[in-house]
């Protein structure tokens, strides 16, 4: 009879509870500049090494979040909002050429940030009771917060590819090992 491989090691495990804790803690230092931070550039980057797994390191975030600042109202779009950034780096091609995959990671990045209200704003429709015109209303008020949001993450993104670097420095010396 075959052995089962665990769906994560105790390495990984460790890995992606640290990694979940660094956005929170970066999430926390940035606090200062609203709508600005590196969770994008964390989600991008941890799904270009990690594929599928990446959505570990990002729950225990979203965890996290919820645990120190309030499972509130709030936070319920926190369950599904990174998602579509996580889909849409999973849809990247695996291997780009190294002078265009910054922009692409960065452009991903932004996208997110400028759709962060319109992607929060049904879970805000169906739990405050706004009709679809309310919804509208919502998304629009919230625009100039989206623009900050999105160039916050373009600007974020140029960490992306020297932090892919670095997971991928430690997976590889981590494997010599």
């Amino acid at each position: 009879m075959e052995e089962k491989k665990p769906l994560l090691t105790v390495r990984e495990i460790a890995i992606f509870g640290m990694l979940g804790a660094l956005m929170y803690a970066s999430k926390v230092l940035m606090e200062a500049f609203p709508n600005v931070h590196l969770i994008g550039m964390f989600i991008v980057s941890m799904t270009v090494v990690y594929r599928k797994k990446a959505l570990f390191p990002l729950y225990v975030f979203v965890f996290l979040v919820g645990l120190f600042n309030g499972f509130n109202t709030w936070w319920g779009p926190y369950l599904y909002i990174w998602l579509p950034l996580w889909g849409v780096t999973m849809l990247l091609p695996k291997k780009m050429d190294k002078r265009i995959a910054p922009f692409v990671y960065m452009i991903v990045s932004a996208c997110h940030g400028f759709l962060y209200g319109t992607l929060y704003a049904p879970y805000q429709a169906v739990v405050f009771g706004l009709n679809f015109q309310g919804m509208v209303a919502w998304i629009i008020a919230g625009l100039p917060w989206d623009a900050v949001h999105g160039i916050g993450n373009f600007f974020a993104g140029i960490l992306i590819v020297p932090m892919i670097n670095i997971l991928r420095l430690c997976e590889k010396s981590s494997s010599q090992n």
